[in-house]
C-alpha cells in the first residue's frame, strides 16, 4: 500500500457536483492499494497515518499527531499512486491490485482509522472525484508499506 498524507487546513471531496465529504485541520490519505497487499499493510498504515508528528507543538516543532489534537482524517481511494512511468510515458497500472481487493483493503483501512481517530471521512471508490485540498505547511508525506522492513 501507498499513501501520500498531506496536512490540511481543510479539504472536500465531491462526486457529480455534490459534496460528499469534508474535513477542518487534519490530514488528507491518498491511498493506492497494491496486488498482494494483506491487512499487515492496513495494520502498519493505520499505525503509521494515526501517529504521524507532523502537527507544531508549542514550540513550533512538529511534535504532535492527529491523535494529539484531535484533528480529522479524510482517506480517498487513488489507484494511480501505483502508477510506473519507468518504461515510456504512459503509466503502467499493472502493480496495482484488483478493485474488488483493493475496496475491501480501502474500507479496512478506514475502519482501523476510526477505531483510533474520532473524525475520518471517506472519498468514493472508483468515482471520479474532485478534491479539494488546502495545504497547511506543505507537509507532504510518502508512506508506503513495501518498504517497513
Amino acid at each position: 500500500m501507498r499513501a501520500v498524507v498531506q496536512r490540511v487546513k481543510k479539504a472536500s471531496v465531491s462526486v457529480q457536483g455534490k459534496d460528499i465529504s469534508k474535513i477542518d485541520n487534519g490530514i488528507v490519505v491518498f491511498l493506492g492499494v497494491a496486488e498482494g497487499d494483506t491487512m499487515e499493510d492496513v495494520d502498519y498504515l493505520a499505525e503509521k497515518i494515526v501517529g504521524l508528528r507532523i502537527f507544531e507543538d508549542e514550540e513550533g516543532k512538529m511534535n504532535k499527531s492527529v491523535q494529539d489534537i484531535d484533528a480529522a482524517i479524510l482517506i480517498v481511494s487513488q489507484f494511480t499512486l501505483l502508477g510506473d512511468v519507468r518504461k515510456g510515458r504512459r503509466p503502467s497500472f499493472s502493480k496495482a491490485a484488483h478493485p474488488k481487493e483493493a475496496q475491501k483493503l480501502y474500507k479496512a483501512l478506514i475502519e482501523a482509522c476510526k477505531k483510533k481517530v474520532k473524525a475520518v471521512e471517506e472519498g468514493q471508490f472508483q468515482a471520479e472525484m474532485l478534491v479539494n485540498v488546502l495545504n497547511d505547511g506543505p507537509v507532504t508525506i510518502l508512506i508506503d508499506s513495501d518498504k517497513q522492513f
